[in-house]
């Protein structure tokens, strides 16, 4: 089965495509403090090497423009960046001078609708993206006690009264997130939103917490809305390395067939027939094809039962037993090693595939 996406409309966000029927982008968002220069550029470089498509960053004060502007001068950002603001209009501003290619905002903290149109007046003359946000957390109250407390409805009558907003100031090139903490708020809003507007969808369950249990709310939120064809784009919210949300983000994609980058990585849950340090294996396999771009389906099987047979579409795989390993290509076992050299001999053959 074909997931068929909703046609959304198309916008540019520097070199890249978002909505209609370009890819699904995969983004992040820094932790690193702008001003620890070092760690955010090896931030920066780890996050490019993961295949992420597309850099946000926090903008939380007036001096933090000079550490961005440094970066984009060593012209470190080989992909699109965003700055992400918060209730001061003047820093969007100063962004898009310096050179982003979007903006993130929230219309309802920047401080009216006079400096909304100061911040799109910029964005129309320097060619750049907005992205209008909002979350569960910066709803205001009025619009939530005017909806009885139901913050799914009160989101939802935001987001379309920020669309309207930007539309009666002729602006278009801007995509939307509305991301509750709730898994199931997160969809309703979406699905709600996706019915009466044809700007492209950023997805995310917001606070989504720590990488285990952060992943898996995130892939139950996006999995459905993703699955029902909704969403342009996409950051997986977690408390742990930002390389983290964008593995996970590629891995739901790719589970739902909706793009085909890098590798999947098929292993055995392990049972009483697994012998020796089947995690330990898996741990080294997972690590060795970290950052590979090539799409490839990498199989890791504990035992002879789920070998070859089970893992024949697997475009490499290997198979432990008590003392050897087989290693196959397409499900035909190429060698038999001692299990003690099995990773080195699978890293050989990975590396003639790659």
């Amino acid at each position: 089965m074909k997931i068929k996406r909703r046609k959304t409309r198309t916008i540019q966000v520097g070199k890249i495509k978002i909505g209609g029927d370009n890819p699904i982008i995969v983004q992040s968002m820094t932790k690193s403090k702008l001003y620890d220069l070092e760690d955010i550029r090896k931030e920066i470089k780890e996050l490019i090497e993961h295949s992420c498509e597309l850099i946000r960053i926090a903008i939380p004060d007036k001096k933090s423009i000079d550490f961005l502007k440094k970066l984009i001068d060593e012209k470190i950002f080989k992909i699109p960046l965003v700055a992400d603001i918060q209730f001061d209009y003047r820093l969007a501003l100063e962004c898009m001078d310096a050179g982003v290619d979007c903006v993130r905002i929230n219309p309802g903290n920047i401080g009216g609708r006079n400096r909304v149109a100061e911040v799109i007046n910029k964005a129309r003359s320097k060619k750049v993206a907005l992205r209008i946000g909002i979350n569960s957390g910066s709803i205001d109250k009025k619009v939530l006690k005017k909806n009885k407390g139901d913050m799914a409805r009160a989101m939802i009558e935001s987001t379309l009264e920020y669309v309207r907003l930007l539309e009666n100031l002729k602006f278009y090139n801007f995509k939307i997130s509305a991301k509750a903490s709730s898994v199931l708020d997160t969809i309703n809003v979406y699905e709600v939103i996706s019915e009466k507007v044809d700007y492209p969808l950023h997805l995310g369950v917001t606070e989504a917490g720590p990488v285990f249990s952060g992943s898996i709310k995130s892939s139950v939120g996006m999995g459905i809305l993703l699955s029902r064809g909704i969403g342009d784009t996409v950051r997986v919210s977690l408390t742990g390395e930002s390389v983290n949300e964008v593995d996970t983000g590629y891995i739901i994609l790719n589970s739902l067939g909706l793009r085909k980058v890098g590798v999947d990585i098929v292993s055995c849950p392990t049972c009483g027939r697994t012998s020796g340090d089947f995690y330990k294996l898996v741990h080294e396999v997972e690590k060795l094809t970290s950052g590979i771009k090539k799409n490839l389906k990498i199989a890791i099987m504990g035992c002879i039962v789920n070998g070859p047979g089970e893992a024949k579409d697997a475009d490499l795989g290997i198979a432990f037993g008590k003392k050897r390993a087989a290693i196959f290509l397409k499900g035909k076992v190429i060698k038999r090693v001692n299990k003690d050299f099995a990773v080195e001999n699978f890293e050989q053959e990975l590396r003639k595939i790659i």
